[in-house]
């Protein structure tokens, strides 16, 4: 229980920002496992496609301050590492 006015503002301002992040994790995640189930099928074009979105949305998460900016750029560049392993094959 808050002991204050502001800190009461803060709790209410705190539960706004968690389903916020939560909704913007939960997108990352969803993304990220079509992308891998994807690349175990040997899709490539559909791969693609996904990973253009999954990067779009890392930068997104990393600039509202989801996720840090280097976790963001970490996992793009794993994923463009699988996509191009995808690619090839």
């Amino acid at each position: 229980m808050p002991n204050t006015r502001s800190a009461a503002k803060q709790a209410r301002a705190s539960v706004r920002k968690q389903s916020r992040n939560k909704s913007i994790k939960s997108r990352l995640h969803t993304l990220e496992r079509s992308f891998e189930s994807f690349v175990g099928e040997k899709k490539a074009t559909e791969a693609t496609a996904t990973y253009r979105l999954l990067t779009s949305a890392l930068d997104k998460a990393a600039k509202v301050q989801v996720i840090h900016p280097n976790t963001a750029s970490r996992k793009k560049s794993r994923l463009a590492a699988r996509l191009k392993l995808t690619a090839a094959a």
